[in-house]
């Protein structure tokens, strides 16, 4: 088997995985890959990738030119070669519709709280591109603020974005998003989330060397930079995530309010019973008379 049909093999079972796992839906989502250095394989538009065949995939250059194919390029192919024009490191890129995920970027909330702790050893914080509409250039610029930094993103109103080494490596990433997004929405459905502190964060940095985990930028020294891009640049240099300083301890309980935002524990929700809601509104009736 030669590289590219190995690689046209993976599109499909990658393709297959997106739509088997809901991430995808009609002929939502794409994925390409670098053939070679001025060369991409990508899906096709106008095909559900749970039922894609080796044949279907385009090769294109890197400036969007078809070179091979009988059917057209995604659609998406701006962002695509946004992607790889800015990271060279960049073998693979995949674009999904995760659920729960893009609910978050639906909501406008980034994935850029301290919660998981494998989360932040391999993608650091997932934050959100904004609003651009899909297939036009505005998307590649969107996208463009905090593909250096980031290896993952929510796209507002739209899905997901990840990258990698290789096509499984960036798709294992859109899982990693996804699953993360599950626990998070779990998390403040019950009504507190127990970050990891910010000196624990610093640890969990320490040890990507060790376990040989590649990030593209360093989680920023300090959170509170605002928008999402450091020291107040135009484009991301490093990745902010949300985590609260505590030494001595690794963890902080916050409760999330009405509107899905943290607070420090104590001054959160409070929560009563049926019966004790009911006696404190009897009480009120009480002393209106």
């Amino acid at each position: 088997m030669t590289p590219e049909s190995a690689l046209r093999a993976d599109m499909v079972e990658v393709g297959r995985r997106m739509y088997a796992r809901e991430m995808t839906d009609a002929n939502a989502g794409n994925l390409s890959a670098r053939l070679g250095p001025d060369r991409l394989l990508m899906t096709p538009k106008s095909v559900c990738k749970g039922f894609m065949t080796p044949d279907m995939m385009c090769i294109t250059d890197l400036d969007g030119r078809k070179l091979q194919g009988d059917r057209d390029p995604s659609t998406e192919m701006l962002m695509h070669l946004e992607v790889y024009r800015q990271r060279p490191d960049v073998q693979a890129v995949v674009h999904a519709h995760p659920p729960t995920a893009t609910g978050f970027a639906v909501a406008g909330i980034p994935l850029d709280r301290a919660v998981l702790a494998e989360v932040l050893t391999t993608l650091g914080s997932i934050p959100i591109a904004e609003y651009a509409t899909p297939s036009t250039s505005e998307l590649p610029d969107a996208v463009r603020r905090y593909i250096k930094a980031h290896d993952g993103m929510l796209l507002a109103n739209h899905g997901a974005l990840t990258v990698g080494p290789d096509l499984m490596s960036a798709y294992y990433k859109m899982e990693t998003i996804e699953h993360f997004a599950k626990i998070s929405l779990v998390a403040r459905t019950l009504g507190r989330e127990n970050l990891i502190t910010r000196e624990e964060v610093d640890r969990l940095q320490g040890l990507r060397g060790m376990y040989g985990i590649k990030s593209p930028a360093p989680i920023c020294a300090d959170p509170a930079l605002g928008d999402g891009t450091a020291g107040g640049t135009e484009i991301a240099d490093c990745q902010i995530v949300q985590a609260p300083s505590a030494k001595g301890t690794r963890l902080v309980t916050d409760l999330i309010d009405k509107r899905g935002v943290a607070r420090p524990d104590g001054e959160g929700e409070i929560r009563l019973t049926y019966r004790e809601l009911s006696a404190l509104i009897e009480d009120a009736i009480r002393d209106l008379r």
